[in-house]
């Protein structure tokens, strides 16, 4: 390869679609290897719910483990992974997303200081944002997700079916409340997103070039790691309120395309806290936490060695 076209290459490598492609790639491979806990998650935050009547919809109560052998055992091995479809598809929106916006406005908008850093301001920033603009494409992957999610437990508590895949989903959503019915939940989904992100991307990028900055170790596996795991913790204690709101917004009934439990974010909010406390914005906490752990390790792991591997700039 002569000096033109390597340069050719590394231009490449180092261009928005080619790193939208590396990130969306770490993306499905982490959310494969994680989803039972998002699944999990998803069943531990709808527990305790109340219907219009003030009754608790849920029958039964249980923690992480017993939820996940209660699906096992109830529903069948292969229901952990119901979901996982539009899941994907979120994360190839959501992540390639997220991830190429807040490189561009760390390099073009925001910009790192002269000796190379990037503030934790501008880091936060960007990551709000990023985060932001991410969720608000991929939110209608985000609500089928959550549905198909709950279908094994509609069936327990006898209720009929709701979606049977993902594209019939999408179509009875549309049918049902228009196109704007994709964007139900939106809201709160773009909130956590946007916390989530200002946890995750912050907190890596700062700790990152601390690490390298501060200490022996160079920009490795072994600073990726630390790196993830320090941004799987901040990103799970902020974003697991919002998270639980918007969670219960996309899985409530409709009627006539409006929420029959909660007129909005707000009042979800407000009624999830007056009627099983302040500590109910953290049902699902440790499922959260011990999926973002290693979805952020599989993920950061897999995409800087990717771009490594592929000759694009570390990150």
């Amino acid at each position: 390869m002569t000096g033109g076209d390597r340069q050719s290459a590394l231009v490449y490598a180092d261009s928005f679609w080619f790193k939208y492609t590396l990130s969306a790639v770490a993306a499905v491979v982490a959310e494969t290897v994680t989803y039972p806990l998002d699944l999990t998650k998803t069943r531990l935050m709808i527990q305790g719910e109340k219907n219009v009547e003030g009754n608790s919809i849920t029958v039964q109560k249980r923690g992480m483990v017993s939820t996940v052998i209660g699906i096992v055992r109830e529903e069948g091995a292969t229901k952990i992974f119901q979901g996982l479809t539009p899941a994907l598809y979120r994360h190839i929106v959501y992540t390639g997303c997220r991830m190429s916006i807040y490189e561009i406005i760390r390099e073009k908008v925001l910009k790192r200081n002269p000796d190379g850093s990037f503030p934790i301001w501008k880091s936060s920033l960007g990551g709000l944002t990023a985060g932001a603009m991410g969720q608000f494409i991929a939110s209608p992957a985000d609500l089928v997700k959550v549905q198909m999610q709950m279908e094994g437990r509609r069936r327990l508590e006898g209720k009929p079916p709701r979606v049977k895949n993902t594209a019939q989903a999408f179509r009875k959503i549309i049918t049902e409340e228009g196109f704007r019915g994709l964007y139900r939940g939106v809201v709160p989904n773009v909130q956590r997103a946007a916390l989530v992100n200002m946890g995750d991307l912050a907190t890596y990028d700062t700790v990152k070039q601390r690490i390298l900055r501060n200490t022996s170790l160079k920009d490795n596996w072994v600073t990726h790691t630390i790196s993830s795991a320090c941004s799987g913790l901040v990103a799970a204690t902020l974003g697991t309120p919002a998270d639980v709101v918007k969670t219960r917004i996309m899985n409530q009934p409709t009627e006539n395309g409006r929420g029959t439990l909660y007129k909005g974010t707000l009042d979800c909010l407000v009624k999830t806290v007056r009627q099983e406390g302040f500590f109910a914005l953290y049902k699902g906490f440790l499922p959260i936490w011990a999926r973002m752990a290693p979805w952020s390790l599989t993920f950061w792991i897999s995409f800087e060695e990717i771009r490594k591997l592929c000759g694009a700039s570390s990150f």
